[in-house]
């Protein structure tokens, strides 16, 4: 709950500054001097592209959780097994074995996007947030019926 909070609250300030800089972008288009122009047409690219991306990232998180919250109804969440130091932090060697287990998973059923998303989580506790990313891209597009994209 705590992370949908936090995840909000920066939509939130980053919608604010969109509106913002948009506002000022538009304004410099109005004054109508070719340099006044460029320049506005500059900064409205910035709010466009950060649109897009919360966007994406939005619908990227969604449909992670919908994909959790399908798979906790299952029974099927990977269970936390991990060797934690006093500090809370996750020990490599038994992020590793976790990690190796779930790839074999995966590779016995490449077409499972519950083992996907299990290889995601893996990655994710071994600290990997790109293949963290791409494994639970794999995982939502077998979900959907898709085709997942080569990697």
């Amino acid at each position: 709950m705590r992370a949908k909070i936090g995840y909000l609250v920066t939509a939130a300030v980053l919608a604010v500054f969109f509106v913002l800089v948009g506002g000022r972008a538009v304004a410099l288009i109005g004054v109508g001097t070719p340099v006044a122009v460029a320049i506005g047409i500059a900064a409205l690219t910035l709010p466009l592209i950060g649109v897009w991306f919360l966007w994406q990232n939005t619908r990227f998180v969604t449909r992670a959780n919908k994909l959790a919250a399908e798979l906790e109804a299952e029974g099927g969440l990977p269970v936390d097994e991990l060797v934690r130091t006093p500090g809370g932090r996750i020990d490599r060697d038994s992020a590793d074995a976790v990690f190796a287990r779930r790839r074999a998973e995966t590779e016995d059923a490449p077409g499972d996007w519950r083992c996907w998303f299990r290889l995601a989580v893996a990655y994710q506790d071994a600290r990997d947030t790109p293949r963290a990313r791409k494994a639970m891209q794999r995982a939502i597009a077998l979900h959907d019926g898709r085709r997942p994209a080569a990697s």
